[in-house]
């Protein structure tokens, strides 16, 4: 027990030592001395009417360089996790989540299934707050998406997966509002094409507030609300997208390994 607790404390000091050094004591010199040209710009047009030809409308300086100024790195890489998720489903093309069905009587104990059912609203809540609030706060869609899939991991750990299926949260319902997440990003994306089609004038493809030759645009507010354009379009889709994209793989991971052999053992025997 003693050697535990020497192990944890010294952890503990070592942690606070290096934060100290990176951080307060200035440890890593020029890094944090002086911004760099690129960071100034990025810091002086996020929000700054203006400089309307060149701002994103958005204090959050991470969202606007990831769905604004670099959108497009953003969607490959969004293509790249999605194809991934797209390649285990069709692992599992012919096994059915439902499988070896059962009734109650699974997962932990009581008292951890009751804190269970307190905790996941102020999960869910949280998430989505992360999501509406991603292009004013840090966080954002894929923050969001990877905090609310927390939330069918924790019942399918605690309850089990039947739990899941018992409340309708199947591969095929995953699936739906996955596509309804990358269809709202998609759209977004080439909503300002469609817009200066329609109108005559000039447009990019993921384009957020107005250009000097292109003026299509985003509002970027809705009243006396900011909600810096595109911005948060990308982060509500995304959050949909991740978060049952996620879902479909752990309802896919959690099918019991020896169901999944019996099943594809079948499959190739039918062949």
């Amino acid at each position: 027990m003693k050697k535990e607790l020497l192990i944890a404390t010294s952890l503990a000091i070592t942690v606070v030592i290096l934060a100290y050094i990176a951080t307060l004591g200035g440890g890593l010199g020029p890094l944090f001395s002086d911004l760099r040209p690129l960071a100034e710009v990025f810091l002086g047009t996020t929000l700054n009417p203006e400089k309307r030809f060149f701002t994103a409308m958005s204090p959050e300086g991470v969202t606007a360089i990831v769905w604004d100024y670099r959108g497009l790195d953003t969607l490959f890489e969004t293509a790249v996790f999605y194809l991934a998720i797209i390649g285990a489903v069709a692992i599992y093309r012919d096994i059915s989540e439902k499988v070896g069905f059962k009734g109650g009587g699974l997962g932990l104990s009581k008292i951890v299934k009751v804190v269970t059912k307190l905790l996941i609203p102020i999960n869910i809540a949280i998430a989505i707050s992360i999501a509406l609030h991603g292009h004013l706060t840090p966080g954002g869609g894929f923050q969001a998406g990877a905090a609310m899939a927390v939330v069918p991991m924790i019942l399918i750990v605690v309850f089990s997966r039947y739990f899941l299926l018992g409340l309708k949260l199947s591969k095929s319902l995953a699936l739906a509002f996955r596509s309804i997440g990358l269809a709202g990003i998609a759209l977004t994306v080439f909503l300002p094409i469609i817009m200066a089609l329609l109108s005559g004038f000039n447009a990019y493809i993921m384009q957020n507030q107005v250009k000097a030759n292109a003026p299509v645009g985003f509002p970027a507010y809705v009243g006396n609300v900011l909600i810096s354009g595109s911005l948060i379009l990308y982060n509500v889709f995304e959050f949909l997208a991740v978060t049952f994209g996620f879902s479909i793989l752990f309802l896919l991971l959690s099918i019991e390994e020896d169901l999944v052999k019996e099943q594809m053992r079948g499959e190739v025997g039918e062949h």
